[in-house]
């Protein structure tokens, strides 16, 4: 059975990853308008209607902008946490599923999915790591610091999807204000380059099959500078480092042959 994702474009302006495992296909939230979303998956290759459920990990615009009007108009479940589900209005939903971020794993057709609590600025944040025949993919973006619980969770991960949000030095001598650059670089903000690079080190990454950059800034970071940072963790990594793009969707990733 085939394990594999795509991202439908990755940045401050939207996010959403597809995770597809045999039969099922499962939408990591949806940061763009439903159009834009629909377009997105015509670029990919991707039938909207195969769907089989929409994961939330937190309420910010740029993550859950899309996900009533798709669930709606798809007539998809919703999963979620209660935090999240308080903390942001989404409308009718057409089947909601709570879950806790401490609470267990998730079963979605042929997938596992293990909810991940992260220190961000919302209500009751998650990320992911999904295992399917064996076979381990981790999500983790929108996180401001490391956790042992996080490390735990991501070790020996088969592919990952990882934020490299920022460069430090560009985003001090940036456009955005002093509160702004506060939030971004702070404890509960997004990992920058340094950080990302320190987190590789700290797992197991012999297995990765799939290291993807993700949620790069458009005006505090560069592709030149995410690549240097996660190269330099191991010269094995070069093989398989690839970093998403905001303005367009991703190829799929294969993780099983």
């Amino acid at each position: 059975m085939s394990f594999r994702f795509a991202s439908l474009g990755s940045g401050s302006r939207g996010n959403a990853t597809v995770i597809e495992a045999g039969d099922t296909r499962v939408l990591v939230d949806c940061g763009f308008a439903a159009r834009e979303f629909l377009g997105r998956c015509d670029h990919l290759g991707l039938d909207p209607t195969g769907l089989s459920a929409i994961l939330v990990t937190h309420e910010h615009g740029d993550h859950m902008r899309g996900v009533g009007a798709v669930a709606r108009r798809l007539d998809l479940p919703v999963w979620m946490t209660h935090g999240t589900r308080q903390a942001a209005d989404f409308g009718r939903l057409p089947d909601l599923q709570l879950f806790s971020s401490h609470g267990g794993d998730l079963i979605i057709g042929g997938l596992r999915i293990t909810p991940v609590p992260v220190p961000h600025d919302a209500r009751e944040p998650t990320q992911f790591v999904f295992e399917h025949a064996g076979t381990r993919l981790g999500l983790l973006t929108d996180i401001g610091s490391i956790t042992p619980r996080v490390v735990a969770a991501f070790d020996g991960v088969d592919a990952l999807l990882l934020e490299c949000n920022h460069d430090v030095d560009m985003l001090a001598s940036g456009p955005y204000p002093p509160s702004l650059q506060a939030r971004v670089g702070g404890q509960y903000g997004h990992l920058n380059n340094a950080q990302a690079a320190d987190f590789l080190r700290r797992i197991d990454h012999r297995r990765l099959r799939h290291l993807v950059g993700a949620h790069l800034s458009e005006k505090n970071n560069s592709p030149e500078l995410v690549l240097a940072a996660l190269g330099a963790v191991s010269e094995g990594l070069d093989g398989c480092l690839s970093l998403l793009l905001q303005d367009q969707a991703s190829d799929w990733f294969p993780i099983t042959a």
